[in-house]
């Protein structure tokens, strides 16, 4: 069977907060999961994860990074996001650089990935609001309490896209 989703973890662990995503998906790779999902840290490597995206034909993406929404620290977010959306900003916008290699958030990914000629199917991310992304080693309080959530929130996110995806298929055979 061939991996038809990739959940990624994104944040630079030594921005306290920002390593967000990465300890959320450290801890997917003790979790069994379907061997169609493929689990990945990709860290501050956006552009690997652009290319990742490109070449693996995945029908669904999960980031894993922390989001600022304007809510408490440690809020949770699951967004759906629209591949073809505005990606926010003229830096993203097909003309200018898209290449920050330590600041490369989901947006900018997904900028990257349109000029590269990609799509990347459906894409969610699971966010958590940070309370600092100041230079340091460690989330904070809020931020770890909601790592176990969050895991099992992208548990869910896997579960039922897969699952809507086999009745979709059972129902509309190609």
């Amino acid at each position: 069977m061939t991996s038809r989703m990739l959940i990624a973890g994104i944040g630079n662990v030594f921005h306290c907060d920002d390593g967000f995503g990465v300890e959320v998906v450290s801890r997917m790779y003790t979790r069994d999961l379907p061997p169609e999902v493929v689990v990945a840290d990709y860290g501050i490597r956006g552009v690997h994860l652009a290319y990742a995206l490109l070449d693996g034909g995945y029908e669904f993406t999960v980031f894993v990074d922390a989001v600022r929404r304007g809510g408490e620290p440690g809020t949770l977010y699951v967004l759906d996001a629209d591949p073809t959306a505005d990606t926010g900003g003229a830096e993203h916008d097909g003309e200018g650089p898209v290449l920050d290699a330590h600041g490369m958030h989901p947006a900018a990914v997904l900028a990257l990935l349109r000029r590269l000629g990609g799509a990347p199917g459906r894409v969610f991310v699971v966010g958590c609001e940070p309370l600092t992304v100041a230079e340091g080693m460690g989330l904070s309080a809020p931020v770890a309490a909601a790592v176990d959530e969050a895991t099992r929130q992208v548990r869910v996110l896997v579960s039922d896209m897969l699952e809507r995806d086999s009745t979709d298929v059972s129902r509309n055979p190609r």
